[in-house]
């Protein structure tokens, strides 16, 4: 009998290791919400949490160096009037956040540089649109300050944030609640999962579906769905008897997956999280303890289990570092911000090396911060590509743009300022004002002659 031979892969080894306590986030109150979204984002300069807050939702964003007990005073982001149900960073401009709400508005906020010194309360922008509440937000990945959201009211919206206002709204497409929505590598479709048990894909500028799947997985429960490399789709759902699957689709043929494995019988829904760079899938489940990470190939079966993460606390969501706020001296691909009850433990996934030295095979190229294209002639139908950074002197931050929101006058002053005054204007005004004069001593007067009645 021949030998089995084991795959050949350098992200075989690859193990998760959570930080040190003094280099956690503690006595963060996370929420409570039940909402199948991250609840944390991340970027090289902060990490941003949802939390517990009275009257209204809030989220609280932190320097990455603030490292240690939180203390109870921490200024928080908190103009929504209803609970903050998902919040994302900027992919260009790590000083911009948007936040989806209750309260149907998505909002966009800037922190100041060295983080808050105080409660913001009031956003850049104030985006509405949405009839319920807002539950999805995704930047575009390419085009400078365009922003999609998805809401309880089935519908998509694209916006156009320096400006303010709705560009593509996608109201016909999706029957019931959208689960997810996410952006190919240009962004030029979405992938979509709604629970009529379809996933789509969609090109929202022509706004029509390029092609639809029902039933990718024959389960009730949520599906996810999102792009991995070379267009093909990931999604994760739930079999019939409840067993949690992941499965591998071709956009260009829908018929069969092009493989779907069955996990474990857990009930949180796996949050997918696809780095391009390495070909790696990261499957974390709400309530989970673990996190299981598989490599994507071209070869049968085409999603390779690699190995899993476990801790003992479970998990109330996760923020996921992009690449250019890695350590790439420590070997480091992948790096978590695990939220627990009360606190937020970053994760760090490593593959083993001894050299010290920059590895080109774990760090090609990776996206950086630079939009390729704006977003008005995005909207007109022009396409961005990813513009690409090296890592191998690590990320050094650029200059970040100021965001400037350009929106219309709503109303026009009528009155407009005169160039020169003539003399006789000015004549007429100080008749006015020695007529004014005149009536005052007069009424001083009266007044005086009054008091004197008054007091007899």
């Amino acid at each position: 009998m021949a030998p089995k031979v084991v795959r050949s892969s350098k992200f075989r080894h690859v193990f998760g290791q959570g930080v040190k306590a003094d280099q956690c986030y503690d006595d963060v109150r996370i929420s409570q919400m039940t909402w199948d979204s991250n609840f944390c984002t991340v970027n090289p300069k902060f990490v941003a949490m949802i939390v517990e807050a009275s009257g209204g939702g809030a989220f609280m964003v932190l320097p990455l160096s603030k490292t240690g007990r939180v203390d109870m005073s921490q200024p928080l982001v908190c103009g929504h009037t209803g609970p903050v149900l998902d919040i994302e960073w900027c992919p260009h401009n790590d000083d911009i956040i948007a936040s989806g709400s209750e309260d149907c508005t998505v909002m966009i906020w800037e922190i100041p540089d060295g983080g808050l010194t105080r409660p913001i309360t009031e956003p850049v922008v104030t985006l509405e649109g949405h009839s319920k509440r807002v539950g999805i937000l995704s930047w575009h990945p390419t085009a400078h300050n365009v922003l999609l959201s998805a809401g309880c009211d089935n519908v998509v919206i694209i916006w156009n944030v320096a400006r303010g206002e709705p560009v593509i709204t996608l109201d016909s497409m999706h029957t019931d609640m959208i689960y997810s929505a996410c952006w190919n590598a240009t962004g030029s479709q979405i992938a979509t999962s709604c629970k009529d048990k379809k996933i789509r894909v969609i090109d929202p500028r022509k706004g029509s579906v390029v092609v639809e799947k029902d039933k990718p997985h024959e389960g009730s429960r949520p599906v996810r769905a999102i792009f991995v490399s070379e267009g093909k789709i990931l999604t994760t759902g739930f079999s019939r008897m409840s067993e949690r699957q992941v499965a591998l689709w071709d956009p260009k043929n829908l018929e069969e997956p092009m493989t779907l494995q069955e996990l474990d019988t857990s009930s949180g829904v796996l949050l997918p999280f696809f780095d391009p760079d390495t070909g790696i899938v990261y499957l974390c489940g709400k309530g989970d303890s673990s996190i299981r990470y598989f490599e994507i190939t071209d070869e049968q079966p085409y999603v390779h289990y690699l190995s899993m993460y476990t801790s003992k606390e479970s998990q109330r969501g996760l923020g996921y570092m992009p690449k250019r706020g890695l350590e790439v001296n420590k070997c480091e691909i992948a790096r978590f911000y695990k939220l627990h009850e009360r606190k937020c433990e970053p994760i760090v996934m490593t593959v083993p090396r001894k050299s010290d030295l920059f590895q080109e095979d774990l760090y090609p190229d990776t996206v950086g911060p630079e939009p390729s294209v704006e977003a008005d002639d995005w909207f007109a139908g022009r396409d961005g590509e990813l513009i690409l950074i090296s890592l191998r002197d690590g990320f050094a931050a650029t200059k970040t743009r100021e965001f400037k929101v350009n929106k219309t006058l709503l109303a026009k002053t009528t009155a407009t300022a005169r160039p020169s005054t003539k003399a006789s204007d000015l004549q007429s005004v100080l008749d006015e004002v020695k007529k004014l004069k005149a009536t005052v001593e007069e009424q001083n007067k009266r007044i005086c002659e009054l008091e004197k009645k008054v007091g007899k």
